[in-house]
């Protein structure tokens, strides 16, 4: 239910100050000179999962949209940014292994589905012993096989899931259709599926078909960027340019270096803010990603790794799976203690209890391998 925040601006200061001073606080030498790392992508999946909680919050959650504003802003283009990394890992992971079609799904949906249906059962038992509020079994069979048409709020057993389907659409037709020598081409065939699918307006996803239309782009431009980095021959020049600034020291090409590093950052905040949203799909699709794009180059040419960040993003899918049903149905903090703390603690709570499910998870695939 939605929760009442007192002074919503001083919350959101006092809580903006302090995550501030830890994410500073965890800020560490550059662990790796690669140019695309693997903890660039697990940073940029923290801000991802990151912006989509300040956003469900801020706008769903808060009686006062001042709220965690303006970290509220950009769930959008967390869910974008979601969508480019997951392209992206399919793409370079097709490029270093080659696997069949059957052992790709044995290994993705298994990772995919064991924590999913972990969560689903976990929720389905205690809204049923807490609220005493059960589900058709057309809707708990629906939501077993990751089809979720709706995206209710008050509703659904967990309104943010409607992206599971979108995801699992994706890893579904991903080995049917990627080529690893035509690898652009398979961007722009996925893309033309989904558009065509979606232009006919599936009666089964009318609910949230408003969703997918604004994510489109992402999956697939992941695919894109995953093929020309993989196979950058195109991209040597470019990264070596990239490279030979970053370490160099002159005067001149610090100074360089910091007025584009602040342009992008500008870039970022001006487009999230004016961001299009609820205007036509394309339009605030472009905005989304032009704001997905300057945050992907500012991640790649910083110079510091963001370990809170990275933490995050170790987390993200679990987080993504369990907080939206924690905060609206079972709140803890929000009723008893200050916005700003109780924001604070939910994103330990979250933490700690992403670690379990992943523990537990692991236990499951370990088994299934065995």
């Amino acid at each position: 239910m939605a929760i009442l925040v007192n002074s919503p601006v001083i919350s959101t200061y006092i809580f903006i100050i302090i995550f501030l001073v830890v994410v500073l606080a965890t800020i560490r030498r550059k662990g790796t000179q690669e140019f695309f790392s693997a903890t660039v992508s697990q940073e940029l999946k923290g801000l991802a999962i990151l912006m989509i909680v300040f956003g469900h919050i801020g706008y769903f959650l808060a009686n006062d949209h001042r709220f965690l504003f303006p970290l509220s802003i950009s769930a959008g283009v967390g869910v974008n940014l979601f969508l480019l990394l997951s392209g992206y890992g399919l793409a370079t992971s097709s490029f270093r292994q080659t696997i069949s079609i059957k052992q790709f799904y044995q290994k993705r949906l298994l990772k995919l589905f064991t924590p999913f249906w972990l969560v689903l059962v976990f929720f389905l038992a205690l809204d049923y012993f807490v609220w005493r509020h059960t589900y058709s079994w057309a809707y708990i069979t629906r939501s077993f096989l990751g089809l979720f048409p709706s995206a209710d709020l008050s509703t659904d057993l967990n309104s943010p899931l409607w992206y599971f389907s979108l995801i699992l659409f994706y890893y579904l037709i991903f080995p049917l259709f990627f080529s690893k020598k035509y690898y652009y081409l398979s961007a722009l065939l996925i893309y033309i599926i989904s558009y065509v699918l979606l232009r006919n307006d599936p009666s089964y996803f009318v609910n949230v078909i408003h969703l997918y239309k604004v994510h489109l782009l992402a999956f697939p431009l992941g695919l894109l960027l995953g093929g020309l980095y993989f196979k950058r021959s195109a991209l040597n020049k470019l990264i070596k340019i990239v490279k030979d600034i970053l370490h160099k020291t002159s005067p001149s090409r610090i100074i360089s270096y910091y007025i584009f590093f602040f342009t992008l950052l500008l870039v970022v905040g001006y487009t999230a803010y004016h961001s299009n949203v609820d205007t036509e799909p394309l339009k605030e699709q472009l905005t989304s990603l032009l704001t997905l794009l300057a945050i992907l180059i500012v991640f790649l040419i910083k110079k510091f790794d963001l370990k809170l960040f990275s933490l995050f993003g170790w987390y993200s899918y679990e987080i993504y799976l369990l907080h939206w049903p924690i905060l609206y149905r079972y709140d803890l903090f929000y009723k008893y203690l200050p916005a700003w703390l109780a924001t604070i603690l939910y994103l330990i709570l979250f933490i700690i209890l992403s670690w379990l499910l992943k523990r537990v998870s692991s236990l499951f695939v370990y088994k299934s391998k065995g």
